[in-house]
């Protein structure tokens, strides 16, 4: 007995020496390495909610109570009626005349692959209300599979025995993806007869009034280089049922797009709400400047010119044109909706996310030293536009939230302020939600949606920036198009099976679930228990992303 007790005291001897050791390193190295990171994030924090605020209170201000709508800041006449259009209605009834009184429209249309979709874009781009005369529907097809590049100049060939001015086009390769699609397409004579241009991605469906709304605004104020319109997911009450579904039940209801389809789509919508509403809004109300969206809008041709044209070097080449038209002095306008469809999949979700992300810190890093405007509108390009909104926020997110908050639990001499931990993201959560008033009851999923998304934009942040081996990737967002509807046809609560393929399992996401676990265990159990509740379920979320139980099913490439 007497050798048992010897040992379980050596033990706890031992014991107590490993703890005051670890205690004391983690008070000279640990504690002010973390506490250093804790005000290095605050100070991001205070960046990130001012130009929140900022956003916010313009957008509200400008819009809503100054009524800074484009009708009353720009000059906007209706063009005469159409003879011979592709739409319905008062607005776009044929009468005396020619078209001669409107400008030469060029619609592009790029795609690659797209199976499920090239159909229902081409329809809606040759139902276009203009002049017969004086539009002409571009299909830029960079297709790698022979029978969809088949099917496309099918479906072009059968809408020009329909006497739409329509045009196939193809190249030798891929160099420069989108960029260099667009680029080809305007080098065609016909192309460069144009007044202005429409791009449209292959997952978009304007109204056929979409010509007629946006380029009187071009027609009649000569200083606007892009009239860009916000992308519509479509409209519906929600389901009280739908906060308690996991991410891959379908929900209820019939809807224009796809934003229906699961939760994930939803949450996406909110942010994407977000950005056109605030985002776009303000900096088209305020500094008649914002990130053109690659689809969606109407160019003015000579502006295009101008700014050098489309280039490859960035894998945001809509942002990267914006920007160089900007600063030669452009002005862009904000408006309307047009139809969109958002990416189902997982998956498809974090290519998309990896382009936007990666090419913005990249254009960043280009452009930071060659921009050369005014002392305001440098200000609000370096810091508003690139610094704080696509190199800090992607980067807050992760690095405050999902590491240093849950790490502290487990250093006691490191303690973060309320205002830092609880009020600014309170702030910044509101001002979203107060956009997305039915989205309100997602708004804790959004969060923490959101958060388990920054892991995987801040990687591509700084691979924009450091401009590492992945700088260039560009992989094509999945579209489903219609089939969707047939494909998602499940009960209520009965959850989509993730996979069981290895391609669907996200390790890194797994990762930081195992190390969230441990951090929210360490405070329930020893330490002083004040954010453990937040930490589980945070990791519950990385858990579910990881394991792929995250929007809608897709066939399995694996064999």
């Amino acid at each position: 007995m007497e050798g048992l007790w010897g040992r379980a005291l050596a033990a706890a001897a031992s014991g107590d020496r490993i703890a005051e050791a670890w205690a004391a390193v983690r008070a000279r190295a640990v504690a002010p390495a973390l506490e250093a990171a804790v005000w290095v994030c605050l100070a991001m924090s205070v960046m990130l909610v001012l130009e929140v605020c900022y956003m916010s209170i313009v957008s509200f201000v400008a819009v809503k109570l100054l009524r800074r709508v484009p009708e009353r800041r720009y000059k906007w006449e209706p063009m005469p009626a159409v003879v011979g259009g592709g739409g319905s209605g008062k607005d776009e009834e044929a009468a005396v005349g020619g078209g001669e009184a409107f400008p030469m429209v060029l619609v592009q249309i790029p795609m690659y692959n797209e199976m499920e979709v090239y159909k229902l874009s081409i329809a809606a781009a040759c139902a276009l209300t203009w002049p017969p005369d004086r539009i002409i529907i571009q299909v830029l097809d960079d297709s790698t599979d022979p029978f969809i590049k088949e099917l496309v100049e099918l479906e072009c060939k059968d809408w020009a025995g329909k006497k739409i001015n329509i045009k196939y086009e193809i190249r030798e390769s891929r160099k420069g993806y989108k960029a260099g699609a667009l680029k080809k397409g305007m080098e065609h004579s016909y192309a460069q007869e144009c007044d202005f241009v429409a791009i449209f991605d292959a997952d978009f469906r304007p109204e056929p009034d979409f010509l007629l709304r946006t380029v009187p605004f071009l027609v009649h104020n000569p200083k606007i280089a892009l009239v860009q319109t916000r992308w519509e997911f479509g409209k519906q009450a929600f389901h009280l049922l739908s906060i308690m579904m996991f991410l891959t039940w379908h929900l209820l209801g019939n809807f224009a797009v796809n934003y229906d389809v699961c939760l994930m789509t939803r949450i996406q919508k909110m942010s994407l709400d977000y950005h056109f509403k605030v985002e776009q809004e303000s900096g088209s109300s305020m500094h008649a400047f914002f990130g053109f969206n690659g689809t969606a809008g109407v160019w003015r041709a000579s502006a295009i010119s101008e700014a050098g044209g489309w280039k490859d070097r960035t894998t945001v080449e809509d942002m990267d044109l914006a920007v160089r038209a900007s600063i030669l002095g452009w002005q862009f306008l904000y408006v309307g909706d047009v139809k969109s469809e958002l990416p189902s999949t997982l998956k498809a979700y974090r290519h998309q996310q990896h382009r936007w992300t990666c090419g913005a810190a990249n254009l960043f890093r280009k452009m930071a030293p060659d921009i050369g405007v005014s002392v305001w509108k440098k200000f609000h390009l370096l810091y508003s536009f690139f610094f704080v909104r696509r190199v800090i926020a992607p980067m807050l997110t992760f690095l405050f939230y999902c590491i240093v908050i849950p790490l502290s639990v487990m250093v006691p001499e490191v303690s973060i302020p309320v205002w830092g931990m609880f009020y600014i993201p309170t702030v910044i959560t509101i001002m979203n939600a107060i956009r997305n008033p039915w989205s309100i009851h997602l708004v804790p999923i959004w969060i923490l949606f959101e958060n388990v998304m920054s892991m995987h934009r801040m990687r591509a942040a700084l691979t924009g920036l450091l401009e590492t081996m992945y700088v260039d990737e560009w992989v094509v967002t999945e579209k489903v198009g219609d089939h969707v509807k047939d494909k998602l046809e499940v009960p209520l609560l009965t959850p989509v099976k993730p996979t069981e393929c290895v391609e669907r399992i996200y390790v890194p996401e797994i990762l930081v679930a195992f190390y969230l676990l441990v951090c929210a265990s360490y405070d329930f159990v020893l330490g002083a228990g004040h954010y453990y509740l937040y930490i589980f379920l945070q990791a519950f979320a990385f858990l579910v992303l990881g394991f792929g139980f995250v929007g809608t099913a897709t066939p399995c490439s694996c064999p």
